[in-house]
């Protein structure tokens, strides 16, 4: 759970999964170019593919080759886990 925490803290990253969840499945070269076009974020390829390395590790995109190229998709699974942790009913604790 802490690497979805960390994964999450950088608003970079956070903006990558945003553009994930509006349009799924995007290679690379794609979300850089709707970072800078969309957000202004002139980040270099390397940069982002550092990013798009941390969100795996969290869990939070998942990747499929096709080819030569790689394409990334949202993984909403671990967000699902960190809310029923907190957001479950627990008896009427309060």
């Amino acid at each position: 759970m802490g690497d979805v925490f960390k994964a999450l803290a950088d608003p970079t990253r956070r903006t990558i999964l945003d553009e994930l969840a509006e349009r799924d499945g995007q290679t690379l070269f794609e979300i850089r170019a709707r970072l800078t076009t969309r957000h202004g974020l002139g980040s270099s390829r390397q940069a982002i593919s550092q990013h798009l390395d941390v969100l795996e590790a969290a869990g939070l995109v998942e990747t499929r080759r096709d080819g030569k190229y790689k394409f990334h998709y949202l993984n909403t699974a671990p967000l699902q886990e960190i809310t029923a942790r907190w957001l479950t009913d627990r008896g009427g604790q309060s």
